[in-house]
């Protein structure tokens, strides 16, 4: 069975480039446009492998959408990594406090995506 990987951003064309690759790498794939869409499609899914968040987003912001998985007992110990234009280390203390395992940042390239993906996916 192929691992369940969600991706919450509200761009949607980054999202299709995100699928893209991790479809190509055999992953199957979940999307959300903002934190409360992500939070309610956690609750659909039941089990996800990893996550990738952006930080900036309408509704409900990355780092508290973060906060919000790790407070949930199903997915706490579900590996977020945050995709985001973002590279100061106030926002990455932030996001690792909340509870982000890794931070890639826009624009990255797929191989480069698919290597953190690897290394974090749960099995």
């Amino acid at each position: 069975m192929a691992k369940r990987i969600l991706i919450v951003d509200d761009s949607s064309s980054l999202r299709m480039v995100v699928r893209l690759a991790l479809q190509r790498a055999g992953y199957e794939v979940l999307e959300a446009g903002d934190g409360i869409e992500g939070l309610a499609e956690l609750d659909k899914a039941g089990k996800v492998n990893l996550i990738l968040s952006d930080v900036n987003m309408p509704r409900m912001d990355g780092i508290s959408f973060v906060k919000e998985v790790k407070a949930h007992p199903n997915h706490r110990f579900t590996p977020v990594i945050m995709l985001t234009t973002e590279t100061g280390d106030q926002k990455k203390d932030e996001g690792r406090a909340a509870g982000a395992k890794a931070w890639l940042v826009k624009p990255f390239n797929p191989p480069q995506l698919l290597d953190a993906v690897s290394k974090l996916v749960l099995n």
